[in-house]
């Protein structure tokens, strides 16, 4: 059962991808955890990160070439990266302001970055891009780690207290990189209280 105090799980629409109706109220801060290319002409990049459950983040043509200004054209590195996504409102498809997805910060650059690219066939509009400041925290993967050493450790018990305490989001993030003996030591130790 949800919580009323947080109704937004209950419009994220039916989706592979996220969209851009979920930033209508708030942006959202990611940390990529991985990048891959399909065959696709629309959307050919993908990009995973911590919590997307399922959902990763799919780029249109011009934040791709936000991201490859500022981290460089090789995805394989933008893991651990960052990026603060909102809904603009003034995005066109067909003519017609839908809105869309867009890029505010992202981390790894010294400086914010300003860039004139294509808005329309022959318009080009200015994109202000600025540095993100983040906290050099362990990333769900790292966290991941530690709590198998401590079911390793014979602490299952201790480490599932632990997760069962965290929002939602964060557990599932962690919980994407365990092992499956550790997920079933876990689910085994999970307190009842959860």
């Amino acid at each position: 059962m949800f919580d009323a105090k947080d109704l937004r799980p209950t419009i994220v629409p039916k989706s592979d991808q996220l969209n851009a109706e979920q930033l209508l109220s708030e942006s959202m801060t990611i940390r990529v955890t991985g990048v891959t290319v399909t065959s696709s002409s629309e959307q050919p990049v993908t990009i995973h990160y911590e919590g997307d459950d399922g959902r990763p983040y799919k780029p249109c043509k011009t934040m791709r070439k936000v991201l490859i200004l500022a981290w460089g054209h090789d995805g394989s590195e933008w893991a651990g990266k960052s990026m603060t996504l909102f809904n603009d409102p003034a995005v066109k498809f067909g003519g017609q302001s839908v809105g869309g997805i867009r890029i505010s910060h992202v981390s790894h650059i010294e400086r914010d970055i300003a860039v004139a690219l294509t808005a329309t066939k022959g318009k080009k509009t200015l994109h202000t891009i600025k540095a993100l400041k983040v906290a050099k925290g362990p990333t769900a993967a790292d966290k991941a780690k530690h709590y198998t050493a401590m079911v390793k450790a014979d602490k299952a018990k201790e480490a599932a207290t632990e997760l069962a305490a965290m929002d939602d989001a964060q557990r599932d993030a962690i919980w994407q990189h365990l092992d499956d003996d550790t997920a079933g030591r876990l689910t085994v130790a999970w307190p009842e209280a959860a």
